[in-house]
């Protein structure tokens, strides 16, 4: 029995190897190179899920070039923003929420592409990116051409602002991204409770917390100071518009003032 299991990890490991190698001159490889540069030197906005978040705060971007991820259609109801793209990558949410997530009506939707190689899983309207995972308790890399690959960061903001940067885009700012929850994870494996943290924007998001993973935000603040390394040195900006919260590798700016008389302000 042991050898067969051997020979049937072999076997797995040799077919995904391949499919890899091959994976840039494929169909779905071509699918995403089609979104290189196509928002050169604009602005986007990455929403996170955070309890700071707000309709009111959504329904100012619904003009601007917005991504947004896992179960954010809960807000869905109270505002008429609808992001111009969307990521998932977190297998226990997308497992318990594909039906959901496959009647978001969004155009453009990314998700590793394990999820159809692996569990057969298939979304309408989707692009499927190699996912390239690491070591945990390091600093992860940088994406410089996601046809090749995404790198894993704990976070799927850290994917959004990988893809974001192969589009073109040169100001970056996130919203609702409290990088804080009510239980969390450290380096060290221990479980940290802080009962006096929401978890998301609204109590219908996380039913089901008990049975999806806890974050570790020890190892996405490492993902985040990536990505503020490499957008420094290639004159990319990555501010934090978020109300509040946790997160503090990025500049902070006033989400309200972005938007004064409906003109873009130079920050």
């Amino acid at each position: 029995m042991g050898k067969i299991k051997l020979l049937y990890n072999f076997v797995y490991k040799t077919n995904k190897y391949i499919k890899e190698l091959v994976f840039p001159f494929s169909k779905r490889g071509r699918q995403i190179k089609k979104y290189k540069d196509i928002h050169l030197n604009k602005r986007c906005f990455i929403i996170g899920n955070g309890p700071s978040l707000t309709s009111g705060d959504l329904d100012k971007l619904s003009n601007e070039i917005t991504f947004a991820f896992n179960r954010v259609y809960y807000i869905f109801n109270r505002t008429t923003w609808r992001p111009t793209y969307y990521c998932s990558e977190d297998n226990k949410t997308i497992f318990r929420s594909k039906e959901e997530i496959n009647s978001i009506k969004v155009e453009h939707k990314f998700f590793p592409v394990n999820f159809p190689w692996d569990y057969k899983i298939h979304f309408t309207n989707a692009n499927y990116y190699l996912f390239k995972f690491g070591n945990k308790n390091i600093e992860p890399q940088f994406s410089r051409d996601i046809v090749k690959g995404i790198y894993w960061g704990n976070t799927v903001a850290y994917t959004a602002i990988q893809i974001a940067v192969y589009m073109g885009v040169k100001e970056i700012y996130l919203l609702g991204v409290d990088h804080n929850f009510s239980k969390m994870l450290n380096d060290k494996g221990e479980i940290i409770i802080d009962k006096t943290a929401k978890d998301y924007f609204t109590e219908e998001y996380n039913t089901d917390k008990d049975d999806l993973y806890i974050p570790n935000v020890e190892v996405s603040t490492r993902a985040f100071k990536v990505a503020k390394k490499y957008a420094d040195k290639n004159n990319i900006k990555i501010y934090n518009a978020t109300r509040g919260g946790k997160l503090e590798v990025f500049e902070r700016v006033d989400f309200d003032k972005l938007f004064l008389e409906n003109e873009r302000v130079t920050i």
